[in-house]
């Protein structure tokens, strides 16, 4: 559609206004190792409320949402869409908790390390670092498959451009800086999502057209009881609704609000809203079905809307596609580094705050060189999403059962953790097989850690009680000196 030096020096100047309005706030609010790290306490609800919906409205709910109504119908695009909104719901309990027993946390690690011990740690550090790299490679590979649908451009080229520039502010200036661009891309964000509903609506001529053809070839993607599309829409919903725990972008966000208020009324309303959203755009689906559109799938969105888009809307798909790419890839990017910050602090308890700080600034450059590699490839990763969502489903029960039960310990976490796995991966398919009992693999993955945690409890009555209040008392500032 457009040429190829024409399309990334769009790229190239749109990017550049994200990574500015990051740099020149974080210049002028420059701060300590804990406002870099956490922004403790600092958020208002309307705030935090922005930039949990930023962060949650990546680049996928271009492709992922209709790719999945084209499978799985009406019932998998109301499981995405509840699923979506779910770990924001389950978050503010959790968040309240975990506000309670650590106020000066930093990340979800710092609880498992003290609550478990080293063996539950490694694990939960190792699925947390695969699911946001999986979610971060995703993102990227995302911007550069739109990129190329509007011009020639190397999947490389973008990746780099969009990853570097990304970077930049994010490492300069930190969750603060993460959190004042949210506002900024979901100024852009909201606008042009309305002008692509809109538009959509008139390319697809309406709701008839699309019921019509339905009902003529694929009468089951408008039932909510066929059994495939409840499956898929249960599978969605158990998956993202776990997944979302442990993301430590979400407990950064935990700590930066004002107050329990603040946290509890901004994930509330970031989930509330984001359910229609991921509805509607799961819709386009159903109309590339019901139209009778051929062709790739995952692009079902664009093949239903480009022949009809204006000029103009098609140049403003970059900064669209950047906006939601780079709000969710600066939240993976600050959440990595906090995790560098405190664990190297736990490591290394003498490292000056400076020094944590320029770490978790540079090593996180590291984390772009595979990052771009993999984007490049232009592969799919829903297999490997699939796959870390497995991981955190497993490990949810053991993690967070230990935020309420005292006699829980660590012992009886990993074990039934590790069950969970075996549990899940036995009905896992393999790359390439048809996922016949994926929602079962799930639900084992979930269910059996429950299980073994609760009968290791009911049958060791002699465990030890821990003490929720040597939580608070072994966190402590990063910017107190050791």
């Amino acid at each position: 559609m457009f040429s190829t030096t024409t399309t990334v020096l769009c790229l190239l100047l749109f990017a550049a206004a994200f990574t500015i309005s990051g740099v020149l706030y974080a210049r002028s609010e420059r701060g300590s190792l804990e406002d870099y790290i956490i922004a403790r306490n600092s958020q208002s609800t309307t705030a935090t409320m922005l930039t949990l919906l930023a962060t949650s409205l990546g680049g996928w709910i271009l492709f992922s949402p209709a790719q999945a109504a084209t499978w799985g119908g009406l019932a998998a695009v109301i499981g995405y869409a509840l699923g979506a909104a779910s770990p924001r719901i389950l978050m503010i309990p959790l968040g309240r908790r975990m506000r309670e027993l650590i106020p000066q946390g930093h990340t979800l690690t710092e609880f498992v390390v003290l609550r478990y011990g080293r063996a539950m740690y490694l694990l939960t550090l190792l699925i947390m670092l695969f699911y946001m790299f999986i979610a971060l490679t995703a993102e990227i590979t995302a911007i550069a498959k739109l990129v190329t649908l509007l011009a020639p451009v190397p999947l490389w080229a973008t990746a780099a451009i969009v990853m570097v520039s990304t970077l930049i502010y994010t490492a300069y200036g930190g969750l603060r800086a993460s959190i004042v661009t949210d506002k900024v891309q979901m100024a852009v964000i909201v606008p042009l999502l309305l002008v692509l509903l809109a538009l959509g609506w008139r390319a697809v001529g309406g709701i008839e057209p699309t019921v019509q053809g339905l009902r003529a070839q694929a009468p089951q993607l408008l039932s909510l009881t066929d059994p495939m599309g409840v499956k898929a829409g249960l599978t969605f919903f158990v998956a993202i609704l776990l997944t979302g725990l442990f993301h430590q972008g979400n407990w950064q966000r935990v700590y930066s609000a004002q107050d329990n208020r603040s946290m509890r009324r901004g994930f509330l309303l970031a989930g509330v809203l984001v359910s229609p959203i991921i509805f509607l755009m799961g819709l386009f689906g159903l109309a590339f079905t019901g139209l009778g559109q051929g062709g790739d799938s995952s692009i079902a969105l664009f093949t239903v809307i480009m022949p009809h888009v204006p000029v103009w809307f098609a140049v403003a798909l970059i900064p669209l596609g950047l906006a939601l790419v780079m709000s969710t890839a600066d939240t993976v990017i600050s959440a990595v580094s906090s995790l560098i910050a405190v664990d190297v602090r736990r490591v290394a308890p003498r490292v000056s705050g400076q020094v944590l700080m320029r770490l978790s600034r540079w090593l996180i450059f590291l984390l772009a060189i595979p990052v771009i590699i993999a984007a490049a490839q232009g592969y799919s990763v829903l297999y490997l999403f699939l796959l870390a969502d497995l991981l955190c489903c497993a490990a949810a029960f053991p993690v967070f059962f230990g935020l309420f039960n005292p006699r829980h310990n660590g012992r009886i976490a990993f074990i039934s953790t590790v069950c969970g796995l075996a549990a899940g991966l036995a009905l896992f398919p393999a790359p390439g097989d048809r996922p016949e009992y994926l929602l079962e693999s799930f639900l084992l993955a979930v269910l059996v850690p429950a299980v073994v945690s609760l009968l290791a409890l009911r049958l060791l009555r002699s465990l030890t009680h821990f003490d929720f209040n040597h939580l608070s008392s072994a966190v402590r500032s990063l910017d107190e000196g050791k």
